[in-house]
């Protein structure tokens, strides 16, 4: 299932205008590799540390408590604004629309990736909200793989002792990891994997 991205598109350069065009060739590309990497939780090992003990800082400088979100679905994605996936945020607000009332979406921006988000909090709202009409939360910028200063949330994502299972950090921009209603992290999808592909709509439904 694909996404039509609206053409009335705001405040894009022309490298982000490339891109964009090239989002399905490189999805499809990129399936081949790591960034189609799909990881389950097939033992159903529950957490050693509760995700609802969580909390991100937005954009907006207000956080957000994750333990609001017992009984919904989550989906966490590392994101860039200059990345060949970036048209996966039309692919997530597509998703944040129809399933929002049981599924929440966490943006994370993060210049880990090629340098590929090197703007500030307040341009990375405006270029998501602009281009991508995105309505659910983007948290301050911050560091997703493991590195001394990798932010609480992506160091629980990445660490078995803290999640039950998975070691997997990011491959690139847009990986995304799925939480269930009870806060058992149950996937990984690599960036090659569309939000809107029947995997993906099977695991959050």
């Amino acid at each position: 299932m694909e996404t039509k991205i609206s053409k009335n598109v705001k405040n894009e350069t022309f490298k982000q205008k490339v891109l964009r065009k090239m989002y399905p060739f490189i999805r499809k590309m990129g399936k081949k590799g790591k960034n189609g990497t799909v990881l389950v939780n097939n033992r159903k090992a529950t957490a050693g540390t509760s995700f609802y003990d969580l909390k991100a800082d937005l954009n907006n400088g207000k956080t957000l408590n994750f333990s609001a979100f017992e009984g919904k679905k989550v989906v966490l994605v590392n994101t860039a604004s200059n990345c060949g996936y970036t048209g996966q945020y039309a692919e997530l607000q597509s998703l944040h629309e129809q399933y929002g009332d049981k599924l929440q979406i966490i943006a994370f921006p993060a210049n880990d990736f090629a340098e590929q988000e090197k703007s500030n909090d307040n341009e990375i709202a405006q270029f998501c909200q602009l281009n991508y009409g995105v309505s659910f939360p983007v948290a301050k910028k911050g560091v997703v793989l493991k590195k001394t200063e990798q932010q609480p949330v992506f160091e629980w994502l990445s660490d078995k002792k803290l999640n039950g299972w998975n070691e997997h950090a990011p491959d690139w921009n847009f990986g995304k990891y799925l939480i269930n209603e009870e806060g058992v992290l149950t996937h990984y999808f690599g960036p090659s994997v569309s939000p809107l592909e029947t995997e993906f709509l099977e695991a959050i439904k």
